[in-house]
C-alpha cells in the first residue's frame, strides 16, 4: 500500500496562483453608479457648549 501526498510547497505555489488570477478579475456586473439624494438636512445641535459644561461640572461636584 502506498500514500502519495502533495508536498506543502506545491499546495502553497498553485493556491497563490489560483488566488492571484481570481483577484485581477474585474468585476463589470456590478451598479457602479451614485445614488442621488434629493432634499435636506436639519439638525438640532441642543444646548450650547456653555451650557453642556455647566451640566458637567454640576455632575462632576456630586
Amino acid at each position: 500500500m502506498s500514500i502519495l501526498t502533495m508536498s506543502m510547497g506545491a499546495y502553497d505555489e498553485d493556491e497563490h496562483e489560483r488566488r492571484e488570477q481570481q483577484a485581477s478579475r474585474v468585476d463589470a456586473d456590478f451598479d457602479d453608479e451614485r445614488t442621488i439624494y434629493h432634499g435636506e438636512v436639519e439638525y438640532d445641535s441642543g444646548d450650547s457648549a456653555e451650557d453642556l459644561l455647566d451640566t458637567f461640572e454640576e455632575i462632576k461636584s456630586n
